[in-house]
């Protein structure tokens, strides 16, 4: 008899102890809707879905969709250029090739290589290959000629991916760039894309492009 009584006890005091949390939890019940909006943000912040896109997504990373052809490792990869000037590092990417032979042949590695704090719009392969070659040949044999337009394609400042918003820049050769867009699509003169931008070297950022631009 003494046990039932003891058990009895024991039972009617646990029930005692949680009433209060029962109706505590019924009364909060609406809380919890009110709680889900941040837990919602938690977990998009987590998953990275809440961070829109523009030009917080290019940051301080090259962006565009010619940068996955970038080597991942070595010279010519993002680090490697990082740590050369910007014509050595030029001649480490192969998809700038004919870019580097036009600066060899106009004698401007020294050059750019030893500026400070400087932009270079550089055109791949293809965008050389556009030009007939009849006509590329012969600029490449003008020393002259190939100077002005290679010099018109480097800004004498480190342009920011900002900047490229609605920018007008006075280049080497002392004419004008003008550059448009947002996010991670912008144009030059209205007429060449970057495709692979923000790319930093020891002494430059690098936009490189599809379109070689003509001084006007």
């Amino acid at each position: 008899m003494n046990s039932m009584k003891i058990r009895r006890t024991a039972i009617a005091v646990a029930a005692a102890a949680l009433l209060p949390f029962s109706l505590a939890a019924c009364s909060d019940s609406g809380s919890d809707t009110e709680g889900a909006p941040a837990a919602a943000s938690e977990d998009a912040a987590k998953t990275g879905e809440s961070t829109p896109a523009g030009d917080s997504m290019t940051g301080d990373q090259p962006f565009g969709p010619a940068c996955a052809g970038v080597p991942r490792e070595g010279a010519g990869s993002f680090d490697g250029m990082a740590k050369d000037p910007v014509a050595t590092a030029a001649s480490n990417n192969p998809a700038l090739s004919t870019l580097v032979t036009a600066v060899k042949k106009a004698g401007l590695v020294d050059t750019l290589n030893n500026a400070k704090d400087i932009t270079v719009f550089a055109p791949t392969n293809d965008a050389f290959a556009k030009i007939p070659k009849a006509d590329l040949d012969k600029v490449l044999a003008d020393k002259a000629t190939l100077t002005k337009i290679l010099t018109y394609h480097v800004v004498g400042q480190k342009i920011t991916p900002a900047q490229l918003q609605n920018g007008s820049f006075e280049t080497l050769q002392k004419g004008m760039v003008t550059t448009s867009g947002s996010g991670e699509s912008y144009k030059v003169n209205d007429t060449a894309k970057v495709v692979c931008g923000d790319v930093k070297t020891a002494n430059a950022n690098v936009y490189i492009i599809d379109s070689v631009l003509m001084p006007k």
